[in-house]
């Protein structure tokens, strides 16, 4: 089975989570594929195979060694996006891409174009694995199990291929903030780990938001609109009103880079009641806590304005940025550079725009950056995965394993 038979199989696998969903996983059907995963590393021969009853799946590819080493571990998750579905995906392989417009879906006039999506220019010439138009592809992240899984079966079929103690884990629920929430580090017992989670080749990540969700919940008073003068209290208008009292160049679709962002995900309302809820997302910490302020400082003003009861507001805190924990851990990042470059992949180091299981392991005691996937436009239908770029993130992970040996 090559690389690319396993991205293929794994893909054809439903594992979409729920956020609506309390349990551990979320969806029962992500230990079909953990299922699928466990029966693959026994016939390879790893050791220490364990999934639990949270899908939480590890096992261990021994030393061949007697050089001392680190124990490094290779983390990716097992869920794919709640925002669009996971089941029947019926991935397409665009042969030496032109550079033109890929018809996804014709029916449905479903098109990939690089008037919309200009990286694809970077892909010509290449061979493309694209979505049929009507789900997600996964590569998000089972490009990144692809990839683990392809190295665990290098290492074992390659006894000469000298290499230290390697640890693999897949976790269950990372689209959904809760990849790391049942995570083992004691028991995962590696020195450091990286996830193979990014996008574009070269990426490698060491650098997060500080993350937190907010929800206000704003009580109205419904009347008769005939005869609501001075008694109606409009909750949708005050929805509204609230949303407009936040930073307008601060939203999502106006930020890059480092900065930070109010995202609004969710408006559930009525006259009577509205349920509203965002995310908060910066890299710096003053930054951050600047923008919590700002959102209480928006919920007081509601009060003064329509009672101290109006609307409630309660701060989630999700994540820290783990950069504070790997910059003092950097030579995990110079060993992934090293092993891009051996590969031929310019490093390019960004900051993450989004979650990731290594920012809270990284606050566990496990500091854990993220490389490259290759792959494009996740959670969509357009969703791409040019076939040379995941070929060098196994080249990647593959060369992390051997310079280890010589960087100790």
């Amino acid at each position: 089975m090559t690389l690319i038979d396993r991205f293929l199989r794994y893909v054809k696998v439903d594992t979409q989570s729920n956020q609506n969903s309390d349990s551990c996983p979320s969806t029962k059907k992500q230990f079909d594929l953990a299922n699928i995963l466990v029966k693959e590393l026994q016939e390879m021969g790893a050791q220490d195979i364990s999934l639990d009853e949270n899908c939480y799946l590890m096992a261990t590819i021994p030393s061949n060694t007697t050089k001392e080493t680190p124990t490094i571990g290779f983390i990716a998750h097992l869920d794919t996006s709640p925002d669009m579905s996971g089941k029947e995906v019926n991935p397409q392989i665009v042969k030496n891409y032109n550079g033109g417009d890929i018809v996804l879906n014709k029916e449905n006039k479903v098109i990939l174009s690089p008037s919309s999506f200009p990286e694809l220019a970077n892909y010509v010439g290449q061979d493309l694995i694209t979505t049929d138009g009507t789900t997600l592809l996964g590569a998000d992240d089972k490009a990144g199990v692809a990839v683990i899984m392809e190295l665990a079966k290098f290492l074992t079929d390659n006894k000469s291929f000298e290499h230290g103690e390697i640890k693999i884990a897949f976790t269950p629920d990372e689209e959904i903030g809760r990849g790391a929430d049942k995570f083992d580090v004691e028991k995962f017992n590696a020195h450091f780990a990286y996830t193979v989670d990014g996008g574009e080749i070269g990426e490698l990540e060491y650098e997060t938001f500080n993350a937190a969700g907010a929800k206000i919940i704003i009580s109205g008073r419904n009347v008769h609109p005939g005869y609501a003068k001075d008694k109606m209290v409009n909750a949708n208008i005050i929805a509204q009103e609230l949303n407009a009292l936040l930073p307008v160049n601060q939203r999502p679709e106006f930020t890059t880079n480092y900065d930070g962002f109010f995202h609004l995900i969710s408006v559930v309302s009525t006259v009577e009641k509205a349920v509203v809820e965002y995310i908060i997302r910066d890299h710096s910490t003053a930054k951050f806590q600047n923008k919590i302020e700002v959102m209480k400082l928006a919920v007081e003003f509601i009060n003064n304005r329509y009672g101290k009861d109006c609307a409630k507001l309660e701060i989630i805190e999700q994540y820290k940025n783990m950069g504070e924990i790997i910059s003092e851990n950097m030579h995990i990042v110079d060993l992934a550079e090293k092993a891009m470059l051996k590969a031929d992949v310019k490093p390019l180091i960004v900051p993450i725009r989004g979650g990731t299981d290594g920012a809270r392991l990284s606050f566990m005691g496990l500091p854990t950056p993220n490389i490259f996937t290759g792959a494009h436009n996740f959670h969509g239908r357009f969703e791409f995965l040019p076939i040379g770029s995941i070929e060098k993130s196994f080249e990647t992970v593959k060369n992390i394993v051997q310079l280890s040996l010589t960087d100790n």
